[in-house]
């Protein structure tokens, strides 16, 4: 959601730090915070002013009226307060309907003044601009506002002066008082507007003869504006309303939220509730926690929440343990109830997303049935069949009864069901798979021949239209009353077959699912002209039209590409929250644009309202933020709209029906596509409008444009809760500027049954007032002669029934049904539809990165950081896919670190050092070391390893072994050292030794290769077991013995190299050292001593 209340004391500290007015504002930052835990006697120390001043005392909590309740302690001492306090900390109280525990208190100095110094200030926002409301006589009995005050309208864009202020305002105040009230009020709405508050009210202001007190006030900011305002206002807590908990799963929710491209929203309404739900999206939650409600579950319903955005299967999982974690703390005499709910996604693959929630319930499967929890999952969308499919199984896997239902399921259906209202189907229809639909079984590469793009009940010609252009409104059949008035429609027609549109953002799935509707509905051209993305360079981007590939070019400038495609009228926004609003603002600036969709949530309301005037301006329709956006059937449709192509078929969205729509919400646009082309002929256009509070085009806007459009023949509105705009359908049904049937139901009726206030999936669903509530809504539209159904669930039906009348009275005239024409199907989305096999060009055993979390060897890296294998156990699982045991890892951590470096002068490190003098770079340097590691150099490993190994395999004694060598002329690997000797033994070799004759199971090989030792020192004392030697035989030791692998992989694993792959990586590390080593020390390009080389000249030239 956007606005959000802060409390007060967040209130006030935000006015002391940034407020800027010539008025002299007292008591800035004298406040104390009291709850359960507080010492008073620590209080005291920290607030010295406590013990010299007389105080006041309220709850901060969201509480509305406190003085009226009695929740005001005035003018006591330090003492007083606590006595106040005894009978009210933790003690339950009534509000209104909510009952609620007051924790949270506020300290402040009490201000002693005259009645006539008390005044009333407010700001609030409204789509027009924000509205500053002034009273002469403030505080507790201040009366009804809305009626008493003064108003000014600031616009949006428009600056407020002091002149303004006192000649709107302050008609009513003493001129002494003047000056310093114009200067508080004009630094109010500055700070107001700097902060990104959408209410602001103060009441009491008191002024005096020594400033301006302010003594209560209530707040609430834009909390999508954080990203502008974190420096300003730190990290603010948004209290619950008062009457609900804040419970710290609710917070983990809103942290997955936050670090999340997806929704994820989590309110709980009563724990012990055996009603629980998971539904997916905004606008469908609300739905169900409607239907709920109206079925009689409101007192069981345990929480609301919603996901939505596509969240990833992890994402998913973490948000439904959350739930069964929940619900499954508190035992139910009836047991409990799951509704896994949601209306047809049309971007998020379900089945992806069901693998999370298939995750969370197997985990929690065992507490599941010991609560007695029955799970009622109804869904639609990308894959949904197999996600229904693997519900279904992890019901049967686990024995916890699971009702799975499709698209040919009512949406709200699963809650009467779930609820005992109506019987649960044995064995539902199942919908056909996604690929039926989408594979050409004709076998036919041609483009399908046009099918009727006509509506049921006009002719071809109507759709054909030219691009959108601007068009006023017919005459109304009635004058219009001087109360309401309706703007001039901007353009009766926003798309046609020949609409051609940019789409922002690099939305390649998007376009594709663009382009494949419009060849399903046999447009000429693809309606997607060109890409702006200003992140690369200008290109060209593959799509697909049909079976051919075709090219879209991608500009890194809006500019170029408005001027190198002059046809396009419509923009398609998918920038984010953060650029949205500057993009879309450039975008106004060329006038061929006449309508752009704003996909993005949380931009910032005062940034909506800027793009709303501009586009009034302009005469530029807005569709969104915050939505999917809109679809009109055989022409255009925007970005996901409709979901794929399986939706887009089953729906007939390919050819255009008789009735149009408005929403707000993008899944429930995709929900009344399906219940109205099922209870119809079909969808002539439909548009979501976003969920925000202020949305670029209203329900009227578009209502207006059907009511003159002679193809829709009836009008379908989806509302909900928060706003006004349903009134002004009212008011055009009364005044015969619509006269079509519109059919309407404004969601969100369960509002009024819950004791505290819930703030829905959208930012817009939350009333301010009686009026913008469901309930009253639907009331309004009932009575002004729309079809308002009793809830969502008779939805479909009083469809049918307004069509059915029509049909009966000739206006609509059902054409013939044609056979859907075919699309070939991607090839990514047949592979996951698992329809097609293909043979990996790679194979790999030991990693995979592909999941939500990295796993070694079959093992997550969370569970190799809580087991401490550490680098040695890592390469057991790299290399060798084991766990190996404790001992192995810390003999491998001691080879690396005996191998690390042998000083400057050997080969691999002079070739680093000569390398890093030369300028080159660490990767050039470090392959420069490497490249030199043989036989000769550090690659005996192997070596030693194979030799060893065979002569003691075949049972050759050690004097044979090295007499053999010797006759053969071949050198043992791994014996003899330049520097060491018996005498002066390698320490490294002496650590490795102790290590392995202590922890090793058996060294035979280790024995093996010290007896042959014996006999080549006995010959020359530095004939000795090197470092090199020693590790390859012992690893042999390592592999046969450790229990872990068989002779034959054990032997494997030294023919392919891996010992030497020990000195490679321990080498690295030191070759690293020296090119680093170098760098710091700035050495200068290294050329080698002549006094140092000896120049000969050739044999035949020195006779």
């Amino acid at each position: 959601m956007s606005a959000k209340a802060i409390s007060e004391q967040t209130g006030k500290e935000f006015l002391y730090k940034h407020i800027c007015t010539s008025a002299a504002v007292q008591n800035r930052f004298r406040y104390a915070n009291v709850t359960p835990e507080t010492d008073f006697t620590r209080l005291a120390q920290e607030h010295p002013w406590l013990l010299t001043e007389r105080l006041v005392v309220k709850p901060d909590q969201l509480i509305k009226r406190r003085g009226k309740l009695g929740l005001v302690g005035v003018n006591l001492d330090l003492n007083g307060v606590q006595e106040w306090l005894k009978p009210r900390l933790m003690k339950e109280t009534t509000v209104g309907k909510a009952k609620g525990i007051l924790k949270n208190f506020l300290i402040e100095p009490f201000v002693p003044h005259k009645q006539e110094e008390e005044f009333y200030v407010c700001v609030y926002a409204t789509r027009e601009g924000d509205h500053v409301l002034f009273h002469h006589e403030g505080g507790v009995d201040v009366g009804d506002v809305d009626a008493k005050a003064q108003k000014l309208l600031i616009g949006v864009d428009e600056k407020i002066s002091e002149d303004l202020v006192k000649k709107n305002l302050l008609t009513s105040v003493s001129n002494d008082k003047k000056a310093i009230l114009s200067s508080f009020i004009v630094g109010l709405f500055n700070l107001y507007e700097d902060l990104f508050f959408t209410y602001l009210e103060i009441n009491p202001l008191v002024v005096t003869k020594d400033g301006v007190y302010v003594l209560d006030m209530a707040a609430k900011i834009d909390a999508t504006a954080d990203y502008i305002c974190k420096a300003k206002w730190g990290d603010v807590e948004f209290p619950p309303p008062f009457g609900r908990e804040a419970y710290p799963e609710e917070a983990y929710i809103a942290d997955l939220d936050a670090k999340s491209g997806a929704s994820l929203k989590l309110t709980l309404l009563n724990p012990r509730g055996r009603i629980w739900t998971m539904v997916a999206g905004g606008g469908a939650s609300v739905v169900y926690s409607d239907t709920i409600c109206d079925l009689g579950g409101v007192d069981e319903l345990a929480n609301y929440g919603e996901y939505s955005g596509a969240p990833s299967e992890q994402q998913t999982y973490d948000y439904a343990k959350t739930i069964l974690s929940l619900m499954t703390r508190e035992k139910h005499r009836d047991g409990k109830v799951l509704i896994i709910g949601g209306s047809i996604a049309n971007f998020t693959n379900v089945a992806a997303t069901f693998k999370g929630i298939v995750r969370a319930i197997k985990d929690y499967q065992v507490p599941l049935k010991e609560h007695e929890v029955t799970i009622f999952v109804r869904r639609g969308g990308p894959n949904y069949q197999e996600g229904l499919r693997v519900m279904g199984e992890v019901g049967k896997t686990t024995g916890i009864p699971i009702h799975v239902f499709g698209t040919e399921t009512h949406m709200t259906a699963i809650v009467g069901m779930a609820l005992g209202h109506r019987p649960i189907p044995n064995q539902p229809p199942v919908a056909a798979h996604t690929a039926n639909f989408l594979l050409n079984s004709s076998g036919s590469t041609s483009t399908p021949s046009s099918s009727r793009t006509a509506s049921f009940s006009e002719n071809r010609a109507r759709v054909e239209a030219s691009p959108a252009k601007k068009v006023k409104t017919g005459a109304p059949a009635v004058p219009l009353t001087s109360s309401f008035s309706f703007p001039a429609a901007k353009a009766t027609t926003l798309f046609s077959k020949h609409t051609k549109s940019l789409v922002w953002g690099m939305q390649t799935r998007a376009v594709q699912g663009m382009l494949d509707f419009d060849y399903v509905c046999s447009r000429e051209e693809p309606s997607v002209a060109a890409m702006v993305y200003p992140f690369t360079g200008d290109h060209k981007q593959k799509f697909y039209w049909g079976h051919k590939e075709i090219l879209i070019p991608v500009y890194k400038n809006m500019g170029d590409a408005m001027k190198k495609h002059p046809d396009v009228d419509v923009l398609i926004n998918f920038a984010s929250l953060r650029s949205a609003f500057d993009s879309t603002m450039e975008t106004m600036q060329y006038p061929q644009i006449h309508t752009i969709a704003i996909i993005a949530e949380g931009i910032p309301e005062a940034h909506t309202r800027r793009i709303i005037k501009t586009a009034d301006e302009k005469g530029v329709t807005i569709i969104g933020p915050a939505t999917v956006g809109g679809i009109k059937p055989g022409c255009f449709k925007i970005g996901n709209t409709g979901g794929m192509l399986d939706n887009i078929l089953a729906s007939k969205l390919y050819r255009p029906g008789s009735v149009a729509y408005v929403s707000r919400s993008g899944g429930m646009s995709n929900e009344l596509n399906n219940i109205i082309s099922r209870t119809t002929d079909g969808v002539f256009e439909g548009v979501a409008i976003g969920g925000d509070r202020y949305p670029g085009s209203v329900f009227t806007d578009h209502v207006l444009r059907y009511q003159d459009t002679p193809g829709v023949k009836m009008i379908v509105v989806l509302g909900e809760i928060g706003g006004t705009e349903e009134y002004k359908i009212c008011q055009a049904i009364k005044q015969g500027r619509i006269t079509k049937p519109v059919v309407c139901w404004c969601i969100g009726t369960c509002a009024t049954m819950f004791s505290s206030e819930v703030q829905f999936g959208h930012a817009g669903a939350c009333a301010n007032q009686a009026s913008e509530t469901a309930v009253a809504k639907n009331k309004a539209l009932k009575e002004a002669g729309a079809f308002v159904p009793k809830s969502f669930d008779e939805l479909g039906e009083i469809i049918k029934s307004v069509y059915d009348d029509l049909v009966a009275k000739g206006v609509i005239q059902p054409a013939e049904e044609v056979p859907p024409p075919t699309v070939p199907m991607d090839y990514s989305w047949a592979r996951e539809l698992g329809l097609i096999r293909k043979p990996a060009s790679f194979m790999t055993s030991i990693c995979d990165e592909r999941g939500q979390e990295l796993i070694y060897a079959g093992m997550p890296i969370t569970e190799v950081f809580k087991s401490e294998i550490g680098l040695g156990g890592t390469l057991g699982l790299l290399w060798f896919q084991r766990r190996l045991p404790r001992y192995a890892c810390q003999f491998i951590e001691m080879c690396l670190m005996v191998t690390a470096d042998h000083g400057p002068a050997v080969s691999g490190a002079h070739n680093t050092i000569v390398c890093a003098r030369a300028g080159k770079d660490l990767i050039s340097s470090l392959t420069s070391g490497l490249l030199t590691i043989g036989d000769r150099f550090g690659g005996a490993l192997d070596a030693a390893a194979k030799q060893f190994s065979k002569a003691f395999d075949s049972g050759m004694l050690p004097m044979e072994f090295v007499n053999k060598m010797k006759k053969d002329g071949k050198l043992i690997m791994g014996i003899g050292h330049r520097v060491k000797s018996i005498n002066n033994p390698d320490m490294r070799v002496q650590i490795l030794k102790d290590f392995v004759k202590q922890h090793f199971p058996s060294t035979q090989l280790l024995d093996y290769a010290l007896d042959v030792e014996k006999i080549t020192t006995s010959k020359k004392p530095n004939l000795i077991l090197n470092v090199d030697g020693f590790i390859g035989v012992a690893f042999v030791d390592l592999l046969r013995t450790c229990g872990g692998f068989t002779r034959d992989e054990a032997d494997e694993f030294v023919e392919i190299g891996a010992l030497n792959g020990i000195f490679v990586l321990g080498r690295s590390m030191g070759f690293i050292g020296h090119y680093l080593d170098q760098k710091r020390l700035r050495q200068g390009l290294y050329r080698h001593p002549w006094d140092d080389i000896s120049y000969v000249l050739p044999e035949h030239m020195s006779m």
